[in-house]
């Protein structure tokens, strides 16, 4: 009896991993795993049509197919800022390294350190870069809607810049 028990347990575990087997061959051909190296990637300056000062951008990914969002790292001398600008979907900056400052339109300017996590809703006016005495590198996420994924306006003064108040 206790040979009976073994074979049983055997076989619903050859059983099981049959089965588990069978569902990930199935979402494979579904969704295949996709790993694009580093060296596939771009990454360059910022354009001066939407950034000030130093900045350098390091796309990881783009929207594609089921993933209706994009990122990159986004790395900022000391100075250095995005245009006001806005998303459709929203926009995530989460802070990798040095000290940063983000502004909405009409508010005061915040500013943002390592391992902070910073959600803009979407349309939302707003401008984010390094602080005036510090780098700061991001990751941003943002989502896509109907084909665009950011919304580009002036280039942010040096007066909002370092005023930061009001951002009017």
């Amino acid at each position: 009896m206790n040979q009976e028990i073994k074979n049983i347990a055997s076989a619903s575990v050859t059983l099981g991993a049959l089965a588990l087997s069978a569902g990930c061959a199935s979402q494979a051909s579904v969704a295949p795993l996709e790993i694009t190296p580093a060296s596939a990637r771009g990454a360059g300056p910022g354009s001066p049509e939407y950034f000030t000062g130093e900045v350098r951008v390091s796309m990881l990914f783009g929207p594609q197919d089921a993933r209706r969002f994009g990122a990159a790292d986004v790395s900022f001398e000391p100075g250095a800022r995005t245009a006001w600008h806005t998303h459709p979907a929203g926009q995530t900056l989460v802070v990798l390294s040095g000290e940063g400052w983000v502004q909405v339109r009409g508010e005061a300017r915040r500013e943002i350190h390592p391992g902070d996590v910073v959600w803009i809703p979407p349309h939302v006016l707003h401008w984010h870069g390094a602080t005036a005495t510090s780098p700061m590198t991001h990751t941003a996420l943002q989502g896509e809607v109907d084909g665009a994924v950011v919304s580009w306006g002036e280039l942010v003064s040096e007066g909002d810049y370092l005023g930061g108040a009001e951002g009017e």
